[in-house]
């Protein structure tokens, strides 16, 4: 996930987003994601960031697992508000206070259900997945889970 979000490797969005439908696949035969439509939610990125990257390769590879998976669809749900610093070299806490009230709700557009899935490229301190929970939570959304590719 590093490479197709630093280097800009746009061909992994294929694989990432099968073994993202893959991972869902089996999750909900395990029983640990309900089964039904679900919607796909992005962890947000900064809007500078995904310009200089040309797009987002988390909501690139969301599309990819949702083409995979007649129950996923992919609605961007979350923003990153003015203000979000780039976390490179930040602690936790400090990871914890940029996001703070900083992530919310995109304006328009309803999605397909109220049961989300989030999904993300790296888990670093966790940071992210809560505050994104958070503000799903609050918006009378039920996130399901939280799937990643890595934890750094």
């Amino acid at each position: 996930m590093v490479a197709a979000k630093e280097r800009g490797r746009r061909d992994l969005a294929d694989p990432l987003g099968l073994a993202w439908a893959v991972a869902v696949s089996r999750l909900r035969r395990w029983g640990e994601l309900p089964p039904g439509p679900t919607t796909v939610v992005p962890a947000p990125t900064r809007a500078r960031a995904a310009r200089a990257r040309g797009g987002d390769p988390v909501s690139r590879a969301a599309q990819v697992a949702a083409s995979h998976d007649p129950h996923l669809f992919v609605h961007p749900l979350l923003v990153s508000a003015r203000g979000v610093r780039d976390s490179v070299g930040l602690s936790a806490a400090e990871r914890r206070r940029n996001l703070a009230g900083r992530i919310r709700l995109r304006e328009g557009g309803v999605p397909r259900t109220r049961q989300v899935l989030v999904v993300d490229d790296i888990v670093t301190t966790g940071a992210t997945a809560a505050e994104s929970v958070r503000v799903l939570r609050r918006g009378g959304f039920d996130p399901v889970g939280m799937l990643v590719t890595a934890h750094a």
